[in-house]
């Protein structure tokens, strides 16, 4: 059988900006290393392979080189191709069950929120050799189970940083956030992500990256709502809502292409249910 493949760059609202991501709608379980080969051969930050299950849909997100836990830009991508496709109506909101729990999806005036988890981030010491190694000079280091956390003086800082990335894929074992409070008027805060670890240098837009920065800044700034700016070469928006101990994301997302795989590769997928997934 044929499989489509689609593309969809997220957040953002102009095309080839904001964020790829591959989407892949199954009708059952696919094989894992299928999965890998369809995601590295992409060779985009994640692609989502999902497929229904009970009122919903079970999501997978894979790098080039791993499976990930969350992430953002993916799912936003996931339920844009539902929408368009008719899959779903745009007034049902989309339930996804995943390894970080159960998540949803909102048509919400031409954008699509996601609520996630909010991730904090405690202070700590960096490991030797990471700020020499992203050439900042931090005022603020943290770290949460799955990134460390990187507070600079400006958005100077954080647009101008230039990581040196073998030396930073040796010294951190989790994905890098770069951030600093807005200067441009229309932003409340910048950032960067840095992942080296799992196979992406530089990250255009990271939904798990807003997932703790908003809690982060959020007592910083005082506010419940943040308007975030990715101040990556493709740039993207997105608006942050807190709410107790969840992060609601809100952004735009564009289909690029749709592709169809060939019936002799989609047929090199053998499913395999692994721990009942």
């Amino acid at each position: 059988m044929d499989q489509d493949l689609y593309q969809v760059d997220v957040f953002t609202d102009r095309y080839f900006h904001g964020n790829p991501a591959g989407v892949c709608i199954l009708q059952g379980p696919a094989s894992v290393d299928w999965m890998q080969d369809v995601a590295a051969e992409m060779n985009l930050s994640e692609t989502a392979f999902l497929y229904p299950e009970g009122e919903g849909f079970r999501l997978r997100w894979f790098t080039p080189q791993t499976e990930v836990d969350l992430c953002g830009h993916a799912t936003v991508g996931s339920a844009h191709v539902l929408w368009e496709t008719e899959s779903l109506p745009r007034s049902r909101r989309i339930r996804f069950f995943t390894n970080s729990g159960e998540l949803t999806a909102e048509w919400d005036n031409g954008s699509i929120t996601v609520d996630f988890p909010a991730i904090p981030t405690v202070e700590a010491d960096p490991p030797d050799g990471l700020m020499e190694a992203l050439g900042v000079a931090g005022e603020w280091f943290g770290m949460g189970d799955q990134h460390y956390l990187v507070q600079v003086r400006s958005e100077t800082d954080v647009r101008s940083a230039r990581p040196d990335y073998t030396a930073l894929a040796r010294v951190a074992d989790r994905p890098v956030i770069l951030s600093s409070r807005a200067s441009s008027p229309q932003y409340d805060i910048v950032s960067r992500f840095f992942a080296p670890c799992i196979g992406i240098n530089e990250d255009p837009v990271t939904g798990f990256a807003h997932c703790c920065l908003g809690p982060f800044w959020g007592v910083r700034l005082g506010r419940n709502t943040i308007c975030a700016h990715q101040a990556s070469t493709r740039t993207g928006d997105v608006f942050v809502t807190l709410r107790e101990n969840r992060v609601l994301l809100t952004g735009n997302a564009l289909t690029v292409f749709r592709i169809k795989l060939l019936p002799d590769v989609a047929s090199t997928n053998s499913p395999v249910a692994e721990n009942g997934v």
